[in-house]
């Protein structure tokens, strides 16, 4: 379950944000390499790597909710009373043939 699931939402999370997510990536790399090998530099590297790429990708969700927050809102259709009223729909009954 959880295999079909993993690269669902790593193509997510790429599309989503492909400069952090490739920093995520080498970091990662950069990691596993450095804990396998036993060469702490390369390990620390890697996660300092990994958590610089969070903060990045915390730091551009912030960024876009205030540039969300700060745009105007545009209406595209003009305001109702500049239109005149649709006529009511009714249901016209109908009589059944005796």
């Amino acid at each position: 379950m959880m295999n079909a699931l993993w690269p669902r939402f790593l193509k997510a999370a790429y599309r989503k944000e492909p400069i952090s997510s490739f920093i995520v990536i080498v970091g990662a790399v950069d990691a596993v390499i450095g804990g396998v090998g036993e060469r702490w530099s390369l390990l620390s590297f890697g996660l300092m790597m990994i958590m610089l790429a969070i903060a990045l990708r915390w730091w551009q969700s912030q960024r876009r909710d205030t540039e969300l927050a700060e745009q105007p809102v545009t209406h595209f259709l003009p305001p109702s009373s500049s239109r005149p009223p649709l006529p009511m729909m009714t249901v016209s009954k109908r009589q059944s043939p005796r």
